[in-house]
């Protein structure tokens, strides 16, 4: 596809922030970490004009449209305080950009070392969550980089106030640029557009993955979907089994790190699973169960036989998969099959058991009694991330500052030749 489709004006807008990328690289720590704060203050103070344009964006949003989305798409004023809380972590954080990964004197005199260095363009696109834009945009800022933002549609009202609170913070050149234009073809011509964007970073559902894979000719840093799964094995604690389970899935359902299949050893199944279902009867969780289960849960409203295409689907929503397990091989034979390597967890008072699923599982991030929610830059201390990656090159888990960079090489010499 060609990049005629991109209007002039657009593309010029581009070329100045490709241009705003060789400034940025060399930005000082001190300037960078002012300006984090800076927007965090604005954003706190001119919250009520940022809930105000996303009580719009919600006044839009069709009745049709799941609870699931709709929560993600909603501020308020507790998640505009954690965005502002996001913004000054990050700014106390150290600044990766310069970063001696190694160094040495080879015999012949050189030094070499190798320094951490910022990607350049990265172009993030997004669904529904306004607070990705100031998220992705202080992980990009801090490590020295400029970001090119599109998301959704549907938060668009929200969008412009928060980026015209980013313009008014950042200054000219601004080191982002919003696309407000919702036009799939646009993104198409921007992925084809290696000559001005360094490295895509989709963040959403599986057919905006697959989509920006098909199109994209630069690299991706791909945060796909989270299929997650908690193992309850039969030397569990139950109450704190429950805990964690009830944690992972029913405190915020429509998030990549939220459980979608629960796994229970059969010789626990009739204890613990009455127990959690009582935790879950209030918020109308819908059970998707096995045979084993169906029989422990027998006559209980909003229960179901799973069918194949249930274990193999991210629900994002109060819905939950129940399978009864043998053993800790049969979990993970079944973790093996339908995972997306994104978050799995154990709950076990055997340490070898848990050290052995830790070993085996190929996940991203692999728990031992704790909830799958806390794969999450802000959690993990990492002030936020772009998003959690389920790839293995060049990162693997939540993306934050240092994975925004990359090693090059840096050699001084003395007149030396080969």
């Amino acid at each position: 596809m060609s990049g005629k489709l991109l209007a002039p004006d657009f593309e010029s807008d581009i070329r100045r922030l490709r241009a705003c990328a060789r400034s940025q690289r060399s930005l000082s720590a001190d300037r960078k970490n002012a300006k984090l704060r800076e927007l965090a203050e604005a954003l706190v103070r001119e919250s009520a004009r940022v809930l105000a344009a996303n009580a719009e964006d919600l006044a839009r949003l069709p009745a049709t449209q799941p609870a699931a989305f709709r929560d993600r798409l909603t501020l308020n004023e507790q998640r505009i305080a954690g965005m502002a809380e996001s913004l000054r972590q990050v700014a106390a954080l150290p600044d990766p950009v310069g970063e001696i990964v190694e160094q040495k004197i080879l015999a012949n005199g050189l030094k070499v070392r190798r320094v951490r260095a910022p990607l350049g363009v990265i172009f993030m696109v997004f669904e529904s969550r306004p607070n990705v834009i100031t998220e992705a945009f202080s992980l990009a800022y801090k490590s020295g980089n400029v970001i090119l933002l599109r998301g959704g549609s549907e938060s668009r009202a929200t969008a412009d106030v928060i980026y015209e609170l980013m313009q008014k913070t950042l200054g000219e050149p601004p080191p982002f640029l919003g696309v407000r234009d919702y036009d799939r073809d646009v993104v198409a011509a921007l992925l084809q557009r290696k000559d001005l964007i360094d490295i895509t970073v989709p963040r959403g559902g599986e057919a905006l993955i697959d989509f920006v894979q098909r199109t994209a000719l630069m690299p991706i840093i791909k945060n796909d979907r989270g299929l997650c799964h908690t193992y309850v094995d039969d030397e569990a604690d139950v109450d704190m089994a429950v805990k964690i389970v009830h944690n992972a899935k029913v405190q915020r359902p429509g998030v990549c790190n939220a459980l979608e299949t629960l796994l229970v050893h059969e010789k626990v199944a009739s204890t613990f699973l009455p127990k959690l279902y009582a935790t879950t009867e209030s918020v109308g969780l819908q059970w998707h169960v096995d045979p084993v289960s169906n029989q422990v849960l027998k006559g209980l409203a909003r229960v179901q036989p799973a069918s194949e295409k249930d274990w193999d689907t991210e629900y994002l929503d109060l819905i939950l998969n129940c399978r009864v397990v043998k053993n800790l091989d049969e979990a993970l034979q079944h973790i093996e099959r339908y995972g997306s390597k994104h978050s799995e967890a154990i709950v076990t008072a055997n340490e070898t058991k848990a050290r052995r699923f830790q070993d085996e599982v190929d996940a991203a991030a692999v728990y031992w009694n704790a909830s799958t929610r806390f794969t999450d830059g802000f959690e993990l201390g990492l002030g936020g991330e772009l998003g959690v990656s389920t790839q293995k090159l060049h990162v693997r888990g939540p993306v934050g500052l240092r994975e925004l960079t990359t090693p090059r090489w840096i050699v001084d010499g003395r007149g030396q030749i080969r």
